[in-house]
């Protein structure tokens, strides 16, 4: 770090890191909800939600969870441009997969839109690199802004260019242009106090990260379709009403999930430091101080849903969602779940346990199946909830464990290749 910037506390940088974070999450949901009412139709938002589901499943490769990898390499065995030029390989390579898919599975008229989406989601992944940077230096606030501007200049871009054209494409290119320039005006310059903005990486060195992280993505993936498995069956067993339904009475729930990710994604640069450097009575007291928070958030949260989810599910989707309110409650136990499953697997990663994060999440993964069918045959829409909740539990229970095996300080490992 440079002697002029100089760090900012610990509750500073998780105060940005939330209020940046919650404030994009907020302008990418409006987007979903805008292209529906200015539209004249619902072909636009037809379109819109197919490019977003197809760009964000290949999303997960070009993340490759590098970024969790990145911010937990505190002996640098990476160098930034390493790290940005490994990201820009990732791109490309998922990039290919995409349209692949793309030409095979969706109409011709959307392969525009969905090449178009790609490329406005490629420029948030490269910021998330500079991201990356600015959490080892302890800027978060950097983070926080930039999110704030990318959720600003996106929905304005949006909103301007739709209006005026009407056109998904443009107004996609429009929310493009607008990361962009945060991109090369803010971010660029903020990160360019602790390092040089290039992308360079060796190709031996490009594949020792690909079979590095290759297990926390296939984690990565089993863990995002937990709850996919579940849906699934309800909609083959009680039809589309049933998931509609349960779909609905989850959203607001997402609340939990998210406010946990925000507190504990500014640690994961510290943890592996209390881990490999101060000794695992240091490491575990933050473990437990960040479980406490992360239960106290998801208490504060279920409390205010408990006497606003009726009132706000009501305002948003009408009367008729009344008698499914019932299902709220499940539904903040299974997200809870999810939130932790989430945290110890990132911890797993920055301690560079990697199999045992795979098989954690594939524990997860696997018993969901016979669970969904025993839970919704035997509860219905609320089987999902807890289908999904106890396979979550078993997951975090064996990633729980993995943590307290090994009850002597490591040494931090040395992954890093020579050309």
């Amino acid at each position: 770090m440079t002697d002029t910037v100089q760090p900012l506390s610990l509750k500073k940088n998780m105060l940005w890191n939330s209020l940046g974070s919650m404030f994009y999450l907020g302008c990418q949901w409006l987007i979903t909800v805008l292209v529906v009412r200015l539209s004249t139709s619902f072909d636009a938002a037809g379109l819109f939600s197919l490019a977003t589901s197809v760009v964000n499943t290949f999303g997960t490769f070009a993340n490759y969870k590098i970024g969790t990898y990145q911010v937990s390499d505190i002996n640098r065995q990476y160098s930034f441009s390493e790290y940005m030029g490994f990201r820009v390989f990732t791109l490309a390579l998922a990039f290919i997969a995409c349209l692949i898919y793309a030409v095979i599975t969706c109409p011709a008229y959307s392969i525009a839109t969905v090449i178009i989406y790609y490329i406005y989601k490629a420029v948030g992944l490269i910021i998330d690199i500079l991201h990356g940077e600015n959490q080892l230096n302890r800027r978060m606030d950097y983070i926080g802004k930039s999110f704030i501007l990318q959720g600003a200049f996106s929905i304005g871009a949006f909103i301007v260019v739709f209006i005026a054209t009407q056109n998904l494409n443009l107004a996609i290119i429009g929310m493009t242009l607008g990361v962009t320039l945060v991109l090369l005006f803010f971010d660029r310059k903020k990160t360019s106090q602790f390092q040089d903005f290039r992308a360079r990486i060796g190709i031996v060195k490009a594949l020792n990260l690909l079979k590095t992280s290759l297990p926390a993505v296939i984690a990565s993936v089993a863990a995002s379709a937990l709850f996919t498995i579940p849906k699934q069956y309800l909609l083959s067993v009680s039809g589309d009403a049933a998931l509609g339904i349960y779909s609905s009475i989850a959203a607001p729930a997402l609340i939990v999930q998210m406010g946990a990710q925000y507190l504990y994604v500014p640690l994961l640069d510290i943890f592996p430091k209390k881990y490999f450097n101060e000794g695992r009575k240091a490491f575990d007291n933050l473990l437990v101080r960040t479980v406490i928070s992360i239960l106290t958030v998801a208490a504060l949260c279920c409390i205010a849903l408990l006497f606003l989810g009726k009132p706000l599910l009501m305002l948003v989707f009408g009367n008729t969602i009344e008698p499914y309110v019932y299902l709220l409650q499940p539904v903040l136990i299974s997200t809870i779940m999810t939130a932790f499953l989430w945290f110890f697997s990132d911890l797993l990663i920055t301690i560079r346990d990697f199999k045992a994060n795979l098989i954690g999440n594939l524990i997860a993964f696997i018993s969901v199946i016979p669970l969904s069918v025993f839970c919704i045959n035997n509860w219905g829409m609320n089987g999902v909830s807890i289908a999904g909740a106890v396979s979550c539990g078993l997951g975090v229970c064996y990633l729980f464990y993995a943590l307290k095996r090994n009850e002597t300080t490591q040494e931090i490992p040395n992954e890093t290749i020579k050309e």
